[in-house]
């Protein structure tokens, strides 16, 4: 099966990659044709302002959305043509997420807000302030969506209301991540309180009710700064697996579509693929810098992903 991977980047670039087929750690896995190059920036400009630091495909895998430390977003069409830039964020882009219709964008950043953009025009549809600088965004539907930040807080917020409908104030420390089961009746979050090791992110497997893989089991995953991925049985509250090939901290996991494998993003420059079933490393592709996040496209056969040398890259394998 052909697969793509995008990934986040710095060198103000984004990167669309065809990588020919081989099986983990061949010469024919590791290096790639020349590619196709998304320019976020033209001329001289601050470094720090150039790193791409989150993406995402929408639902059909037809668009790449893609935020950036200057607080722009930006959305490109599969073949790299940049069809919108949306300037609205006074601050750096940490977390921006299709919504499922695919109609709306919605973005969080540092300078405390969260926006719900018209995928078409670019408009705002809402900016909504409630927050410290805002760390993920994660939608629940078309409509309502859930926040968190640096303040401990989370909320859930909708379109059309004017403060949040739902606040979670539970955390003792600034909240990394949030993630909505398939369903939407569960939310997991992850910070920095009362753990040993400090989890980065989190994400639900595609599976069990409400998706399209209902005999399959809800997996939760999380990705944590001492270098390892843990995959968790929700209903027994127990570790199902931990997978440990990464050397360095793991900043982002996204599972294909089937939920049958899992895409990992480190800092060690290894974006890994995992079996979800047994947790095996089937596949490995070494970047030239560290990776922020990665995911899949509609058909698991594409997954994008950030790098820290200014890259983003949309990979193109068989598994």
């Amino acid at each position: 099966m052909m697969s793509l991977i995008s990934a986040d980047s710095g060198d103000s670039t984004a990167r669309i990659w065809t990588i020919a087929d081989g099986p983990s750690g061949t010469s024919a896995q590791t290096s790639a044709p020349r590619p196709l190059v998304l320019k976020h920036f033209k001329g001289k400009t601050n470094e720090k302002s150039k790193d791409v630091t989150t993406l995402d495909w929408n639902g059909e895998g037809t668009l790449l959305a893609t935020g950036s430390y200057d607080g722009q977003a930006r959305i490109w069409s599969k073949d790299g043509e940049l069809k919108n830039t949306l300037n609205k964020h006074k601050g750096p882009i940490f977390s921006l997420k299709w919504n499922k219709k695919g109609d709306c964008l919605l973005s969080g950043s540092v300078d405390k807000t969260a926006i719900i953009w018209d995928a078409k025009t670019g408009d705002v549809k809402q900016q909504f302030e409630y927050h410290a600088p805002t760390l993920d965004v994660d939608w629940r539907n078309n409509v309502s969506f859930a926040t968190c930040s640096t303040d401990k807080m989370i909320y859930v917020c909708k379109l059309g209301e004017s403060r949040p409908v739902k606040s979670y104030a539970g955390h003792q420390d600034e909240v990394n991540a949030i993630k909505w089961d398939p369903t939407g009746t569960l939310l997991a979050s992850c910070s920095d309180d009362f753990t040993a090791k400090e989890i980065y992110t989190i994400k639900w497997s595609p599976t069990g009710p409400g998706t399209n893989n209902v005999n399959q089991q809800l997996v939760l995953a999380s990705a944590s700064f001492d270098a390892t991925i843990k995959l968790w049985d929700i209903e027994k509250g127990a570790q199902l697996v931990s997978l440990t090939s990464h050397s360095e901290p793991v900043y982002s996991v996204a599972f294909s579509p089937s939920g049958e494998y899992l895409a990992s993003g480190s800092f060690d420059k290894c974006l890994h693929i995992w079996s979800v079933k047994d947790g095996s490393l089937v596949k490995t592709y070494r970047g030239s810098g560290g990776i922020f996040e990665v995911c899949w496209n509609k058909e698991g056969d594409k997954v994008a992903a950030c790098f820290s040398n200014n890259t983003v890259c949309v990979l193109d394998f068989r598994l």
